[in-house]
């Protein structure tokens, strides 16, 4: 059996960043197997070339030579992990140089900024957003509803919860969500709370199949996630979004990061605390 090829994600930080632009860039490779690994706060030398040396034992393990994402700030410890025997790409070396010359000015070389508490007032404004997106999920609560950048609505199991999550903890918004009864969608209503908050709505829909699968997974057998019982939903949902006027998009075969962004765009809402790069 072929050993799938190492893939390593190196940073003196979290390595989120390092993941993000290493695993972009692997989609555009399909047919292969990859091994992936993230190595966070490699931030001194001596835990350089230790990392060095574990990557180049993984790869003549394997028999494949190691594809490394780095996001390291600090030239002595991008000088160590170059020494790996293997592709070496780093996000600084290739482009902090560039803009330093463009800008007329040199970088921090500080390290962890894009993903720790850089920026305090940012980052609370993130965890508080994430604080008001839990105590509403679901319609929990309907206290403060005013103070709502955006209110997400669909029948049950479209991706509200994981959607107002992902915006309050990327982007710092005051997001909320509230199921689509089947009663509100017999009578083609808002829930009773949203009255006179119709602009801040934004509208999830998906396919019946689709949703007939991920609501099998919750209740199997039941009506509730019956094919037909989900086609009903979905028509009388999208014939109320388009009553009311309220953007929606069909949820069934885009990622949360996708359901996100074309709320962002469709609803002009500005990103109030993301954390950077």
């Amino acid at each position: 059996m072929t050993l799938a090829r190492p893939v390593f994600f190196v940073s003196d930080g979290t390595g989120i960043t390092a993941e993000t632009l290493g695993n972009t860039l692997l989609t555009q490779f399909d047919g292969l197997e990859f091994d992936k690994t993230t190595l966070p706060f490699v931030n001194t030398a001596e835990r350089a070339k230790n990392t060095v040396d574990y990557i180049n034992f993984v790869g003549q393990q394997t028999g494949h030579r190691p594809l490394v994402f780095s996001t390291t700030v600090s030239d002595e410890v991008r000088t160590m992990l170059r020494q790996v025997d293997g592709l070496f790409m780093d996000l600084f070396d290739l482009f902090i140089h560039e803009m330093e010359r463009e800008l007329k000015l040199g970088s921090t070389h500080a390290q962890g900024r894009a993903h720790g508490v850089a920026d305090r007032r940012r980052y609370d404004e993130r965890i508080e957003a994430v604080h008001y997106a839990m105590e509403h999920d679901d319609g929990a609560s309907t206290r403060d509803l005013t103070r709502a950048d955006l209110i997400l609505i669909a029948p049950s199991r479209c991706g509200k919860t994981p959607t107002s999550m992902y915006l309050a903890l990327q982007h710092g918004l005051y997001s909320t969500n509230f199921p689509l009864t089947v009663d509100d969608l017999e009578q083609l209503r808002l829930p009773l709370a949203l009255k006179g908050l119709e602009a801040r709505c934004f509208g999830l829909t998906s396919d019946p199949e689709r949703l007939a699968q991920v609501r099998s997974e919750r209740r199997p057998g039941s009506r509730y996630a019956s094919l037909e019982q989900c086609a009903y939903e979905l028509r009388q949902a999208e014939q109320l979004y388009r009553r009311r006027g309220i953007p929606y998009v069909n949820s069934a075969s885009m990622s949360i990061e996708e359901i996100a962004t074309v709320v962002l765009q469709e609803k002009h809402l500005r990103k109030h605390g993301y954390p950077g790069a």
